[in-house]
């Protein structure tokens, strides 16, 4: 299955930099071909329209964020499907369930999707600098993103 892998978020505020910084972790294990075959990732700051043609590609996205909910370093996995009235703001960025919207609105169909959410709790300026407790949640969000990359597993 070709799967797209997508971490996004502020990699100078904090708990915001888990989703980039997962990303480059993941890649580095599809390099040393420690993950699954098919996979595609990429780490952004946001989400742009762009990113429609890419998911046209793929069979499975994961998208991989912070959360503001939550207790810090709690890790959940759930579903997504396309939502044209996800809230966004058309210039700057968009939500994942918009972009779907977009993906199956344009080319008919928009691929199986996930979101993996790290609650974060500390939000300052500091390139790539996790508070503890996100920092201690990477490994479990890796296996996360792992498992749906592998089975694809019921929402948590």
């Amino acid at each position: 299955m070709q799967t797209l892998i997508i971490g996004y978020g502020s990699p100078i505020r904090g708990d915001d930099a888990v989703g980039p910084l997962l990303a480059d972790r993941i890649t580095e294990l599809v390099e040393q071909g420690n993950w699954p075959a098919g996979t595609e990732v990429e780490a952004r700051h946001i989400l742009t329209a762009e990113l429609v043609t890419e998911l046209h590609r793929a069979e499975r996205v994961v998208f991989i964020d912070a959360a503001a909910e939550g207790t810090p370093g709690e890790v959940r996995t759930r579903r997504l499907a396309p939502d044209p009235s996800a809230p966004s703001t058309m210039a700057h960025f968009h939500d994942p369930r918009e972009l779907l919207a977009w993906c199956e609105g344009l080319y008919g169909a928009a691929p199986e999707a996930w979101l993996v959410t790290i609650s974060g709790g500390a939000w300052d300026y500091g390139h790539f600098e996790l508070s503890a407790a996100v920092g201690a949640a990477l490994a479990p969000a890796i296996a996360a993103v792992r498992e749906l990359c592998l089975t694809g597993p019921a929402d948590t």
